[in-house]
C-alpha cells in the first residue's frame, strides 16, 4: 500500500515506474522509497523520504512537518525494524534504528542542510523529532 497522502503516493508511483530515474528528489533535496510493514497489520506499506548520509548510512527524519505527534511510518519502524529501500536506481534491504540524542545532535547539522525546513519543524514543536539511521543488510 503506497502512502495515502496524495503527492507521497504520486511521487512514490514515479519514482518506482522509473526505476529510479525520476522523482527522487523533494524541494531540491534527495529522497528515497522506504517499504515497511504496519505494525498491526504486517501490510507493506511504501512512503517516500528526503535523507542525509552518514558513512554508508542513510538518514531519515520523523519531522512529520513538525507536527506534535510521530509520523505513522516512525511508529511501525520502531516495532518492525527491517525495511527495503530504494535509492535512485538501487534496491536493497536495510535495518533501521532511531539515533541517540549523542548521534542525533552530530548529525543534524547535516541533514539541515540537506532540508532547512528540518530546523523549522524542531522550533514548531516540544516533540524530539527522531533520525533514523538505515543500514543496509542485503543487496
Amino acid at each position: 500500500m503506497i502512502s495515502p497522502t496524495g503527492w507521497v503516493a504520486e511521487q512514490a508511483r514515479l519514482y518506482e515506474e522509473s526505476g529510479g530515474t525520476k522523482g527522487t528528489t523533494i524541494q531540491g533535496a534527495p529522497c528515497l522509497l522506504l517499504d515497511y510493514r504496519g505494525r498491526r497489520t504486517g501490510q507493506l506499506r511504501r512512503t517516500v523520504l528526503i535523507y542525509g548520509r552518514d558513512g554508508d548510512d542513510y538518514l531519515i527524519v520523523a519531522s512529520n512537518g513538525g507536527a506534535d505527534e510521530h509520523p505513522l511510518w516512525y511508529v511501525n519502524l520502531r516495532d518492525e525494524p527491517d525495511v527495503r529501500l530504494r535509492v535512485g536506481t538501487e534496491r536493497f534491504e536495510a535495518r533501521a534504528e532511531t539515533l541517540s540524542a549523542e548521534d542525533k545532535e552530530r548529525v543534524w547539522p547535516h541533514l539541515v542542510d540537506v532540508f532547512g525546513r528540518y530546523a523549522d519543524y524542531q522550533r514548531k514543536t516540544e516533540r524530539d523529532i527522531p533520525v533514523v539511521r538505515l543500514s543496509r543488510t542485503k543487496g
